[in-house]
């Protein structure tokens, strides 16, 4: 699970050059506080039809033998170890693990929030490895929405603030981003609480604030980082169900959590275990929508 607990770190996932937020008067705003299985044969089966429904289909995310370590004194921790793995584009597939599976730093990774300390990861043909950190936020800002646990959404700002937020740092004008952002927040279901700061909004609420900033820019990929962690269990559906709306409208999905049920919802599962790919599975039957979006 990854925590957002800088504003600076938050930011930079958001804006196209790492810079522009130290003055920011957005830091003011920033709270940080704010089994399944399938047989063998099934595998196959399925595997084989993703295979040639997919064979002509070229990666959108391609990772080739990743591996992230860090120094802790004069200790090496290995969060990643020799990781490959495609994702074509318009697919959902959830990242499951344990704690200290590699999870995070694999999706920290994909999300160009790290680099990889070897390997290659190619993101839409760029070699995204090997990019300058403004290069990076630009990516960020344009191709990824990023879905946090905890939200992280400015508490002094309205809804229509908290949605427009990437789109000042895409260097968009006032009228254009306010439409955009109200455009998006009318899509998840909160038109009618455009003018609600956090406090004033329910935790499904936020996270669907959270979701329409990520929405807003139109990236090809989001990214969503224990989404219902902090929900009930009513409200986990209809995120989810909102989550499965976003793919099925032609967005590539990667969902990062621990929970076999939530997982169930991807059409493709990929497991991690001390930092390796332990199995990458077709998902043969995904649980469907059970509710519709209301506000």
């Amino acid at each position: 699970m990854c925590y957002v607990t800088d504003i600076n770190n938050f930011v930079s996932s958001i804006s196209p050059s790492k810079h522009l937020h130290k003055n920011s008067s957005f830091r003011e705003n920033f709270n940080s506080n704010d089994k399944f299985f399938c047989s063998h044969e099934s595998l196959l089966s399925h595997s084989s039809l993703f295979l040639k429904k997919s064979e002509n289909v070229e990666p959108i995310i391609r990772v080739q033998n990743i591996s992230r370590h860090y120094k802790v004194g004069l200790e090496t921790i290995y969060a990643l170890r020799s990781v490959t793995l495609n994702i074509s584009k318009n697919e959902y597939v959830a990242l499951m693990g344990s704690s200290g599976s590699g999870k995070s730093t694999l999706m920290n990774v994909l999300g160009c929030l790290d680099t990889p300390t070897g390997g290659e990861y190619f993101l839409n043909n760029v070699d995204v490895s090997k990019l300058s950190d403004n290069q990076l936020a630009e990516i960020r800002n344009k191709q990824i929405g990023f879905v946090f646990q905890t939200f992280n959404l400015l508490p002094r700002s309205t809804a229509l603030d908290n949605v427009a937020l990437p789109l000042v740092y895409a260097g968009i004008g006032k009228e254009e981003r306010e439409a955009k952002a109200l455009k998006t927040l009318q899509d998840v279901g909160l038109g009618d609480r455009v003018t609600h700061r956090p406090n004033e909004l329910s935790g499904g609420q936020r996270q669907r604030v959270a979701i329409a900033r990520a929405l807003v820019t139109k990236p090809s990929i989001i990214l969503a980082d224990e989404p219902t962690g902090n929900l009930d269990s009513k409200t986990s559906s209809e995120i989810m169900d909102l989550l499965s709306e976003i793919h099925r409208n032609g967005n590539t999905v990667i969902l990062v959590t621990h929970e076999e049920e939530i997982a169930r919802h991807a059409h493709r599962i990929v497991r991690l275990k001390d930092g390796m790919v332990e199995s990458d599975t077709i998902n043969p039957d995904p649980i469907k929508f059970t509710s519709q979006i209301s506000a």
